[in-house]
């Protein structure tokens, strides 16, 4: 059943314009090239605010500036808790997880050891663990944005448990780190803003900014602030993961005739989704026993583990 907010989501068209998604700006949040860490937070806090300082056009738009205020609430107690040191970020090119970085940077705007400084080379501690199949453009857009937001990012290409086990031994100062794991993402439903590990995992504090985001949130934000995103999102993946075991979402299928009058099946972007329950359907296909209809086999049109990505999630 849909919630108020995404009811809202498919009624906030104007002229066939979805007015919730305008942009702010017309210019992308991030630059094309990298500039100074300081500077860029800065420019993200600016927008930050002017989004957050608008009238919300609906109740979609109004409960994503509230979600907004709350993660920029948990990660501003992270850093109370924590040196920048002590922090680090899981980042594999997801939605979720790009909203957080966003989100982290603007936190980040007005932090002491960034402003007390004179360098310029200050770097965000980061961590990716790759996918056994990773896609092409995962790759590309993971190394183009943690390029120009300055991140430190270590690669492990092994599972998630061993993964962080290495990188809390070759990085022994991080004790936190910032993930993008939501309310409706598998293991997240009792998740609190401040976890943990579990038992049997190398020991570190989850911190959850986006936990209570819903999927048409994530969109929301990501158009709204004109945040370039990784473009297999626009060909109909919903849930990005590795090569064999995602297909594009079958929820945004359409059929439609080419101009020679030969039907064929395309799919609608990710953003025009709206049901949280329906976001890892094109991740579900192998237990069904068969792809969605217009895929054939787990390569096919390059079909896509990213969003959120920590111990059991990834969007």
């Amino acid at each position: 059943m849909q919630s108020s907010d995404q009811r809202a989501a498919v009624n906030t068209q104007a002229n066939g314009v979805d007015v919730d998604a305008l942009p702010i700006a017309t210019t992308p949040l991030l630059p094309s090239h990298p500039v100074p860490l300081l500077d860029l937070c800065r420019s993200i806090h600016e927008r930050v605010s002017l989004f957050l300082a608008q009238d919300a056009p609906s109740e979609r738009v109004r409960n994503v500036q509230q979600q907004t205020r709350i993660s920029l609430g948990v990660i501003a107690e992270a850093l109370k808790r924590y040196t920048l040191p002590e922090l680090s970020l899981s980042y594999n090119g997801g939605k979720d997880c790009l909203v957080l970085l966003i989100l982290y940077l603007c936190a980040l705007h007005d932090h002491p050891s960034l402003t007390s400084s004179r360098n310029t080379s200050h770097a965000i501690q980061s961590v990716y663990i790759v996918s056994k199949h990773p896609f092409q453009e995962v790759e590309d857009f993971v190394a183009s944005s943690s390029k120009t937001c300055s991140l430190q990012l270590v690669r492990y290409a092994k599972g998630m448990k061993d993964a962080f086990t290495d990188y809390l031994r070759d990085y022994p100062s991080v004790k936190a780190i910032f993930v993008g794991t939501r309310r409706t993402d598998p293991h997240g439903a009792n998740l609190t803003h401040f976890d943990p590990t579990d038992h049997g995992w190398p020991a570190f504090m989850r911190v959850h900014p986006v936990i209570d985001w819903h999927y048409v949130d994530v969109w929301t934000f990501i158009r709204r602030l004109n945040i370039p995103y990784c473009p297999l999102y626009d060909m109909g993946y919903t849930s990005l993961g590795g090569t064999t075991d995602t297909h594009r979402n079958p929820a945004l299928r359409r059929r439609s005739v080419s101009g020679t009058g030969t039907p064929h099946v395309e799919f609608r972007p990710a953003y025009e989704l709206v049901e949280d329950d329906e976001e890892r359907l094109g991740r579900d296909w192998e237990r069904r026993g068969k792809p969605p209809e217009g895929e054939t086999t787990p390569n096919s049109e390059r079909p896509i583990e990213v969003d959120g990505a920590i111990a059991g999630s990834d969007g």
